[in-house]
């Protein structure tokens, strides 16, 4: 059940998305200014909007860590891909910062820099039982892997 209150966890995943993007805005590809300029508005809004709900709804949802369950398995699971969303900007940093590097596969992983986060985020809101988190999620990941899709669409082309 969804209350409102300070969530620990949902601090910790905040500061495992907002570092790696930090040190990222001053490690940009080579080129990447190029692709924003043709960014879809629509997709744009909803990323922007998804961000801030996923924020506030994840830090401020009361989020704990129960005894282990089945439920559990989420938490776990949601876990798991901030770690490897963790390990996808340690290899980014360690290459060449190319249009090219920031999108390759990741453990198999399409758009992994996009979609590790709204994955684990989702699994979260499922783990919380907190529908605004998971309709937050579901904004967020239609305008982010939306938008890192069509770059990408566009480095092929």
């Amino acid at each position: 059940m969804f209350h409102f209150g300070f969530s620990c966890i949902g601090f910790i995943y905040f500061i495992m998305l907002i570092v790696p993007n930090i040190l990222w805005s001053k490690n940009k590809p080579v080129n990447y200014d190029f692709y924003v300029k043709n960014e879809n508005l629509v997709l744009l809004l909803l990323e922007r909007v998804g961000e801030i709900l996923v924020t506030c709804f994840s830090l401020f949802s009361n989020i704990k860590i129960t005894i282990f369950s089945i439920q559990s398995l989420f938490l776990l699971l949601s876990f798991l891909f901030m770690l490897l969303y963790e390990m996808y900007w340690v290899r980014y940093f360690n290459s060449e910062k190319t249009m090219h590097d920031f999108y390759r596969t990741f453990f198999k992983i399409p758009l992994a820099g996009a979609t590790l986060p709204v994955l684990a985020y989702f699994l979260l809101g499922i783990y919380g039982k907190n529908i605004f988190l998971l309709v937050s999620t579901i904004l967020l990941g239609i305008g982010h892997i939306g938008i890192h899709f069509n770059h990408k669409k566009e480095i092929i082309s």
